[in-house]
């Protein structure tokens, strides 16, 4: 059996402030693209087999969310047969577009299908955070406000079809821990929390002025050739980028 997990892109993000758990309250659109990793399933004799082909992955085979996942229902579902697993990556590995937590996601859809689990989307949706806060969006696969860690989602209606996306994946690395780590909660205004809700239903040639991820202000000032390719996409005609 035969899958094809998208991936995602952010529209907006507002860091609210960092809660007791260590994780960031915050709020952003998650909004789906057709850029696709290729994923199958096929029963085996023994154990649980990975093999990868496409983009490199980092990692060893324990670390792949898709044998997690197997590994996750196994736990609860003793009888799951084992299975071969092929990977192919279309979805650069991390660059913010979700295409591990889309892998997971599609990977427990795909085994509750083949094998007849019977798990409702409730059920699906509460696995699917054990395995990362952006998973649970990959159930929905919709356009989604995303609150408290980004796993807290409201499907909202949204078509940007009419839109042609361009995705620029600069090789300039950014750890997500350290841009945590630069951001000043302490300056952020109370009334930012559910701005961004009403900011995304406006007219997408108004999002230039309004709409705002608040790494970018950390992130250009130490990159600045990433600021640059933003700047080069307005020059070009976009409508709106970030």
């Amino acid at each position: 059996m035969i899958t094809f997990p998208n991936c995602k892109i952010n529209l907006g993000l507002h860091i609210l402030e960092k809660r007791s758990d260590g994780y960031h309250q915050l709020e952003t659109v998650f909004y789906p693209l057709p850029l696709k990793d290729i994923l199958e399933i096929i029963e085996s004799e023994k154990g649980v087999v990975l093999s990868e082909s496409g983009l490199p992955v980092d990692g060893n085979e324990n670390d792949n969310l898709c044998v997690k996942t197997y590994q996750l229902l196994k736990n609860d579902f003793p009888d799951l047969p084992a299975i071969k697993i092929h990977l192919h990556k279309g979805i650069p590995p991390g660059a913010g577009l979700g295409g591990g937590s889309a892998d997971a996601a599609f990977m427990l859809t795909l085994l509750n299908k083949k094998f007849n689990l019977a798990l409702s989307k409730e059920k699906l949706l509460e696995y699917s955070l054990q395995l990362g806060s952006d998973c649970p969006f990959f159930i929905f696969n919709k356009p989604c406000f995303a609150s408290g860690r980004g796993e807290l989602l409201e499907e909202i209606e949204m078509d940007l079809s009419g839109y042609k996306f361009l995705v620029i994946i600069p090789d300039i690395p950014v750890r997500t821990a350290w841009a945590f780590s630069q951001l000043n909660l302490k300056t952020q205004k109370k009334e930012k929390k559910g701005a961004l809700k009403k900011i995304i239903q406006q007219p997408v040639y108004t999002w230039k002025e309004s709409l705002v991820n608040d790494f970018e202000e950390i992130i250009f000032s130490n990159h600045p050739d990433i600021a640059l390719i933003k700047e080069k996409l307005y020059d070009a005609g976009a409508t709106y980028a970030s």
